[in-house]
């Protein structure tokens, strides 16, 4: 009896010492857009219980737009968004103590009808070209500098801009009404899917104006109190993305298991959504800071204060690079 009595308390300890554990495993709260592409890698992550692995609980809010994302994270209501670095960067030039964590190159390009005679932008003289980003959109200025230097060319002077939300412009363009269209990767995966063609890409341009390709444009955005308060945990969810990467740059099988909400109409939509994500996993490793000040100071150059405030220079400690 008196055995059991102990086993019993034994049993009870345990019981209570886990439920305590449980109870202390952090929750990181991501709002992010409810049908944006992040959320392939977001499902990965839970679905592997790669965040468990890392010390941590995700939980996913969807929310209708980047702003209602931004609102809900400087709000307090999120921990974690997704959003690109030059925002990060506008951010801490204006006092915000935000970090950013390399989730995606968010590889672009400009795409041209299939039966279209350019060779060049500047064969695009005259010609309307769809925009989904609007006027800063970050490929359309890359795009922009690079007819300046390649071929002396005021891409936005000599051509006709079109802009408008993505579906849109995925859908003028697949129907030939535009000479070019520029839209967000997942819509341009799907437009070449639908048998038009790059004629220049956002990694040829940003190579031959000194850039580096590599460098990732989107990321994780947390506050700087979490990375000093609780870095093992910004860490975790490093940790558990690039899991989620490594496998999805493997496994066909995954792939298979997050068809049902990748949103693609057929095969060819399917496998063009595959490789661009693919492609856009940034290499494992820290962020060429030197690289990322180039690309601030042609975004400052031809963006202005509207696109990046008064973050001229490459602010110290936007990026968390590993180990820091």
């Amino acid at each position: 009896m008196a055995f059991l009595k102990t086993l019993y308390g034994t049993t009870a300890a345990l019981v209570i010492t886990a439920g305590a554990a449980l109870a202390e495993t952090p929750v990181l709260r991501a709002a992010v857009l409810e049908y944006g592409t992040v959320n392939w890698e977001l499902d990965v992550i839970q679905h592997h219980d790669f965040d468990g692995a890392h010390g941590f609980e995700l939980a996913v809010q969807g929310v209708a737009g980047g702003p209602a994302a931004q609102v809900a994270f400087q709000g307090g209501a999120a921990d974690v968004i997704v959003s690109d670095w030059l925002w990060v960067a506008r951010q801490r030039a204006a006092g915000m103590d935000y970090v950013f964590v390399p989730y995606s190159r968010a590889v672009g390009a400009l795409m041209v009808p299939a039966d279209s005679a350019a060779q060049s932008l500047a064969d695009l003289k005259g010609e309307k070209i769809g925009i989904a980003g609007g006027p800063l959109d970050k490929s359309w200025l890359i795009l922009r500098a690079y007819a300046q230097q390649e071929h002396g060319m005021d891409l936005a002077a000599e051509t006709e801009q079109v802009f408008g939300a993505p579906p849109l412009i995925f859908k003028t363009a697949l129907q030939g009404e535009l000479g070019g269209a520029i839209n967000f990767w997942h819509f341009l995966a799907k437009m070449e899917a639908g048998g038009m063609k790059p004629l220049v890409t956002v990694d040829q341009a940003a190579t031959a104006l000194g850039l580096d390709p590599q460098t990732p444009l989107l990321g994780y955005v947390l506050k700087g109190d979490m990375l000093r308060e609780h870095p093992d945990l910004v860490e975790g969810l490093a940790a558990a993305s690039r899991d989620a990467k490594d496998l999805l740059s493997t496994s066909e099988e995954e792939w298979d298991r997050l068809r049902p909400r990748m949103n693609a109409d057929n095969d060819a939509q399917f496998d063009a959504l595959k490789a661009g994500y693919r492609a856009g996993i940034p290499a494992p490793g820290p962020v060429d800071e030197e690289a990322a000040a180039r690309m601030l100071k042609l975004m400052a150059d031809l963006g202005g204060e509207e696109l990046v405030g008064t973050a001229t220079e490459l602010p110290q400690g936007l990026f968390v690079q590993p180990g820091s």
